[in-house]
């Protein structure tokens, strides 16, 4: 016989509108959760539908989704011309309600071994999750999203979809939507003097995957890697996962020493380097630095892995030219990434690899992620080629140095007179050079306190450069300019101010 119902509603049962999940759901975890603790026994009848909507204040609708995704789950059962029962199936231990609060989750008995890739990814604890991004001043590798055109590119994201674009929804290309290539590739050539064409550029989702699809493909454990010195930190983690072994090509002001780099390493597979615009250091290898690196890597059958990193944003000069412009030999794997010029989000890059390396680096890719999202493609593809590409940028670069040009003179004017603020040539971000024995990881963790971002320039070296190169210093702040207007920047550089002269002071 079936036990009757309950003339007691629980009051946990009833919703609330004030709550973020529906009321539905809120009314289905309360039962479900009822059940589990057995205060809802098997066999037991429920209230019908009507009263219980009655009595707790909702729709019958409601009452009756939360009875359905139950049932179908399997924690009620309904009888024909009966009613609707708790479960008798449910097993015993999961309806008894625990005499007391558990001290720790339940753990395996014995803890599944970590790949040796997967041990090597957990030691990077710089890479670990964080909170959602909230970009404040200086936070380096910023851009201005605030001046994004947003009515452009919702205009074409809605003619896209307006178009019923089915051609877009199924899976594609692992290389890619063809005409964002064909875009990408007619950009590269004039305003990078790349050597390509549509065949030979791979979309990826932002320059981090070229990186590690680069060291999957290219680097066995243990292989050696030079890595620019200094560089940006989540550059050298594809490298790490991958056990490459990790040596440091010192930068100066002319890019990396190259002679000194292959003394170091004549037996290195790959080097990555950013020729055009060094993070943080912002300097470019100059002519003579590129013809040698070219040389000895066609010389040695390595790799060179290029980081067009910023390149877009030079303001003395015209920007400089790719370093793959000059290859000859097929030694340069090329890349770049839209979160800079377009926004971080979209998750857009593109990797140009020699011709040899084309085949393996689609498949590479379509191990990883299959493709990257087709209609974000066909949009960007259209920004391209309508012109709003080169606009935007033309108009970021214009509005960077405005902001750069206040940025310097607001530090140099804030700043003690023993810290140095060279103006950048390049990029998004400056350095304060401080003098010799600061320890900038105690000021940036103080700057941090006072709610200044920032980050340390010694933090991006592996090793401290020779006394020989022309890096003069390496304590310092790295200080992101183009996403903060000028009352940003005077409002957050006096309180940088008052956390230096409180440090130089004490």
């Amino acid at each position: 016989m079936r036990k009757s119902s309950s003339s007691v509603i629980p009051a946990v049962l009833a919703p609330s509108a004030g709550q973020a999940a529906s009321l539905y759901r809120q009314l289905y975890n309360g039962i479900r959760d009822q059940v589990l603790r057995g205060h809802f026994a098997p066999g037991q009848k429920m209230p019908s539908t009507r009263v219980l909507a009655a009595d707790l204040g909702v729709s019958r609708n409601t009452v009756l989704n939360a009875f359905d995704q139950l049932k179908a789950e399997g924690y009620l059962e309904g009888l024909s011309g009966s009613g609707t029962y708790v479960a008798r199936a449910l097993p015993d231990e999961l309806t008894q309600a625990p005499t007391s609060r558990p001290t720790k989750p339940a753990t395996l008995a014995s803890t599944p071994r970590l790949s040796a890739f997967g041990e090597r990814v957990a030691r990077l604890d710089h890479l670990r999750a964080r909170s959602i991004f909230v970009a404040r001043p200086f936070q380096a590798g910023v851009s201005a999203i605030e001046q994004f055109p947003y009515d452009t590119w919702a205009r074409i994201t809605n003619r896209q979809w307006k178009s019923r674009p089915s051609g877009l929804l199924p899976y594609s290309e692992a290389a890619g939507y063809l005409p964002l290539r064909r875009a990408v590739a007619d950009y590269l050539r004039v305003a990078r003097a790349v050597r390509c064409d549509a065949e030979q550029v791979i979309i990826v989702s932002g320059s981090q995957q070229a990186i590690d699809l680069s060291a999957r493909l290219l680097l066995n454990p243990g292989d050696p890697v030079l890595v620019e010195d200094p560089a940006y930190s989540s550059a050298r983690a594809p490298f790490e996962a991958a056990s490459a072994r990790l040596v440091p090509a010192a930068v100066d002001s002319s890019g990396i020493n190259v002679a000194d780099a292959i003394t170091n390493c004549v037996d290195a597979r790959l080097i990555y380097t950013t020729p055009c615009n060094n993070f943080p250091l912002g300097s470019a290898m100059d002519a003579a630095r590129r013809l040698e690196l070219l040389d000895w890597a066609a010389r040695s059958n390595a790799r060179i892995l290029e980081d067009d990193y910023d390149s877009e944003f030079r303001y003395s000069t015209r920007p400089l030219p790719a370093l793959q412009s000059l290859d000859q030999t097929g030694s340069v794997i090329y890349f770049g990434t839209f979160s800079k010029v377009l926004f971080p989000a979209l998750r857009l890059g593109y990797v140009v690899p020699p011709p040899d390396l084309i085949d393996e680096f689609i498949i590479a890719k379509s191990i990883t992620d299959r493709h990257a999202p087709t209609v974000d493609q066909a949009v960007v593809a259209e920004f391209i080629t309508e012109g709003h590409f080169a606009r935007h940028i033309r108009r970021m670069r214009a509005l960077y140095l405005e902001r750069l040009e206040e940025f310097v003179d607001c530090a140099r004017r804030s700043l003690p007179e023993d810290i140095t603020v060279p103006r950048p040539d390049a990029g998004m971000h400056a350095l304060a050079l401080f003098p010799e024995g600061w320890d900038d990881c105690s000021v940036a963790k103080e700057a941090i306190s006072a709610g200044i971002s920032c980050s340390a320039l010694s933090c991006s070296f592996m090793n401290r450069p020779q006394a020989s190169l022309n890096v003069p210093k390496t304590a310092g702040l790295i200080l992101g300019f183009a996403a903060y207007s000028v009352r940003q920047t005077r409002t957050a550089m006096k309180k940088l101010a008052a956390v230096v002269k409180l440090y130089s002071s004490g």
